[in-house]
């Protein structure tokens, strides 16, 4: 059993290396591109930032968040968990259509903006509405990462990296637990109800 004053200079010096490490130009987190089998990228590890939730539009208390989301989406999207690469429902999926929030169903990623990262999760030039998801810069785990969320239901999404080839945006890496896919079709006919019903 660990003394507790040598407790206490283990856990000093451990918050001062990570102090270093994220002050660090040579700390980055590592991109699932440049990665070695076996080895963890930077989007393949959950979050812990904290989300201004006052803000959001859409507001469920913790009863009803469990009973909308499965266990899986709860963990990704409320408590800001990350799922397995090449396991996930979107990872590789090409149907025409949009990805909406899991949360509170608003439409954030186009399927037209979708593209293959390697990385095992989807992956998205830009959002559909830029206001539509947060970002929020991420110093868990001795990395410095963005952040990004729902900013309608605060829920977590993933991370946004600027490595994206030939320049068309950034990568958003997002977690399919925290998705729902909707087919073209279904989303034209979704729109023109809204619109409808916004009209009336």
């Amino acid at each position: 059993m660990i003394a507790a004053g040598a407790f206490a200079i283990a856990l000093a010096a451990a918050v001062t290396l990570f102090a270093d490490m994220k002050d660090s130009d040579t700390f980055a987190p590592k991109d699932a591109l440049e990665c070695q089998p076996g080895e963890i990228s930077a989007c393949g590890l959950p979050s812990n930032v904290v989300i201004d939730m006052s803000k959001a539009k859409v507001q469920r208390t913790e009863a009803e968040w469990r009973e909308r989301l499965t266990p899986n989406q709860y963990y990704v999207a409320r408590e800001q968990g990350t799922e397995p690469p090449f396991r996930n429902a979107y990872w590789d999926k090409k149907t025409d259509g949009v990805y909406f929030c899991v949360g509170c169903d608003t439409p954030l990623f186009d399927s037209t903006t979708k593209f293959d990262s390697g990385t095992g999760w989807p992956s998205f030039y830009r959002p559909i509405e830029r206001s539509f998801v947060g970002v929020e810069r991420d110093y868990s785990l001795g990395m410095v990462r963005d952040e990004v969320h729902c900013t309608v239901c605060g829920s977590h999404l993933g991370h946004v990296f600027d490595d994206v080839p030939r320049k068309k945006g950034r990568r958003y890496c997002i977690n399919s637990a925290s998705l729902r896919f909707m087919t073209r079709e279904n989303y034209d006919a979704w729109v023109a109800r809204n619109q409808s019903a916004a009209n009336n």
